[in-house]
């Protein structure tokens, strides 16, 4: 029997906490493995690439900041295409399509002038709109409130507009690019659930309407690429869906290169 004056010994057994799910010990070592990985593939794909883009990738790290230190060779160089550093049938290439850029830009400018100059068209001009865009370049002919160049939901084109894209179509003409021909509604919907007549069949109703118009001006049927109606899917004003400058047709001359 213990004395009654021993001290009494008292043994206390921590809990020590599981890191089940709630630890976040795993997600950092998953996070280094996947980072690793990603590392991995990326070394691998640099081994298959060319001499050029493996030299590009070192400069890059050797020099992240893109600032010449004379180091490698640029791929333009004061702005101009080296030939030391793009290989010839890309080059090539290059410069062909950025001639046909410019080529273009002029046509673009020279069809402006005309239609400016033609008495005729003298209240419509305005509603023609030339830029380069990255397929070619791109004439928009877009209504206004004060002049419309089709009859309200209709693909019957008004006489100006007609002999106006038949002017379009004789400077076309000279040319060997292909031409694809848009049609572009707003946002007021036919009635009805879409099953009918719809703004798609009206939008390629009037493109075709526009193809007539420019094959009667010169262009030829073979250079005619594609037809395409889209509806009110491509707004030229997104802010407002019905602006009579969503109701357009749209011709793009291709690039050839």
């Amino acid at each position: 029997m213990a004395d009654s004056g021993s001290e009494q010994i008292i043994i206390k057994k921590s809990k020590k906490g599981h890191g089940g799910h709630h630890g976040g010990a795993w997600k950092v070592a998953y996070a280094d493995f996947v980072t690793a990985m990603m590392a991995l593939f990326i070394v691998l794909w640099v081994l298959g690439q060319s001499e050029e883009i493996k030299q590009a990738v070192s400069s890059y790290f050797t020099n992240p900041t893109g600032i010449g230190v004379g180091q490698g060779k640029s791929i333009i160089p004061n702005g101009q295409p080296s030939n030391n550093s793009i290989e010839p049938s890309i080059l090539n290439s290059m410069q062909l399509k950025e001639m046909e850029k410019q080529q273009l830009k002029k046509m673009g400018n020279d069809i402006i002038s005309q239609l400016k100059e033609n008495q005729e068209f003298q209240n419509i001009v305005d509603q023609v709109d030339i830029e380069v865009v990255d397929e070619g370049l791109r004439i928009e002919i877009m209504d206004t409130e004060a002049d419309y160049f089709f009859d309200s939901g209709t693909a019957d084109l008004k006489p100006s507009a007609r002999r106006l894209l038949e002017t379009i179509g004789a400077q076309l003409s000279s040319l060997n690019n292909k031409v694809v021909l848009e049609g572009h509604t707003d946002s007021r919907a036919y009635p009805g659930d879409g099953s009918g007549y719809t703004n798609y069949e009206l939008s390629c109703d009037r493109a075709n309407a526009a193809r007539r118009a420019v094959v009667i001006g010169g262009v030829s049927e073979n250079q005619i690429d594609e037809v395409r109606g889209y509806a009110d899917n491509r707004l030229r004003n997104l802010a407002d869906p019905y602006d009579t400058v969503n109701r357009r047709i749209s011709i793009i001359v291709k690039y050839n290169n």
